[in-house]
């Protein structure tokens, strides 16, 4: 196995006892989750809590009754979360490399299962390398949601991973994911050192590579939903790192036929009906599109095909049709999709 490998599972199998012994604040989660995963957290063993390493909130709505992947799922948190929100007939599975963390999250199983009142567990976690998902007993076309939270900055081969995942994800199926992405490209030098590149900051891509790597694994138009820039309190990681940026990013990506590489006009809108559980009054795709209750509201060819062609589709009043194309679309992308400018708060923790 690669040494890089070995150094990761020993990091956070041995040296690594709780979130606690982290050293920078890098894989701790910048937002304040919602009042339903508060109360889904409430029900989570302390030790499943305690070796926790994250960077953000993968939890998407309209879950019930899904079938969800949690690629380095460590300790299992997420995935218990995500258990009592599929509810009894959906399905969660894990996938990590460290025995050590995966013997937490087994260790737990039947104890979250009377927790959560159900007559069966419907949470599974498998031993493996998320570079090598195609070698696991995945059956392609079968997850409805693939989330990770921190975890691809620490693969080598960032497009398998994505490739593979694609395979997995079932037409209309999503990849939402927090990780660390960086302004710059992150030298070598950086990069062999197992500290930083355990702390999830040298591991992580430069913002616009991982756009591109994204689009070449077949997910056109990547959307991000949530950002902050990533603030390190220790002094000696931070004067390795010098001038570089980091930022922890919320992604969610689209297995869907049809999105184009830019926004395209074709005369469509949409209008939310209010139904999605937790987001009675509103709706967030992403973070440049917010759907107010019952208002019609146009979007591009992609925004409406990740709303109808997914499943939210229930959810929206659909209007127009692809038969005149007008352009470009206006008020869609930018340059960087996250900064650290004015009106940004950098938020830290630990």
């Amino acid at each position: 196995m690669n040494l890089k490998y070995e150094e990761v599972k020993a990091y956070y199998g041995q040296e690594l006892s709780t979130n606690e012994d982290l050293k920078t604040n890098a894989c701790c989660t910048l937002e304040e989750p919602p009042a339903y995963v508060k109360e889904a957290l409430n029900n989570i063993h302390d030790e499943v809590l305690a070796k926790y390493y994250g960077c953000g909130l993968v939890i998407p709505e309209e879950l019930r009754g899904l079938r969800i992947l949690d690629l380095g799922c460590g300790s299992g948190r997420d995935c218990y979360i995500l258990s009592q929100l599929v509810g009894q007939s959906g399905e969660v599975i894990g996938v990590d490399m460290t025995d050590e963390q995966l013997d937490v999250a087994n260790r737990h199983i039947d104890y979250h299962m009377e927790e959560f009142g159900y007559a069966y567990s419907n949470v599974k976690f498998l031993k493996g390398n998320i570079e090598a998902l195609d070698q696991l007993d995945l059956a392609p076309n079968s997850f409805d949601v693939i989330i990770s939270n921190c975890v691809i900055n620490l693969a080598l081969d960032k497009e398998k991973v994505l490739r593979d995942v694609y395979a997995l994800l079932k037409p209309g199926g999503e990849m939402y994911f927090s990780d660390i992405y960086s302004d710059r490209r992150i030298s070598k030098d950086l990069q062999d050192d197992p500290v930083l590149w355990g702390e999830c900051l040298s591991g992580a891509l430069y913002w616009n590579d991982f756009l591109r790597t994204a689009k070449k694994a077949q997910f056109t138009d990547p959307r991000a939903v949530k950002s902050n820039p990533v603030t390190i309190e220790n002094e000696e990681v931070k004067e390795k790192c010098g001038d570089i940026q980091f930022f922890s990013v919320t992604y969610r990506l689209w297995k869907i036929d049809g999105l184009e590489d830019e926004c395209e006009d074709y005369g469509q809108a949409v209008a939310y009906k209010g139904t999605i559980p937790h987001a009675k009054s509103s709706f967030d795709l992403d973070d440049h599109h917010n759907f107010p209750k019952n208002k019609i509201m146009t979007v591009c060819g992609n925004t409406f095909l990740m709303l109808q062609a997914t499943r939210y589709k229930d959810h929206f009043e659909f209007y127009g049709t692809w038969d005149t194309h007008y352009g470009v679309f206006e008020g869609c992308g930018g340059a960087m999709p996250f900064d650290a400018g004015e009106g940004s708060e950098a938020v830290g923790c630990c």
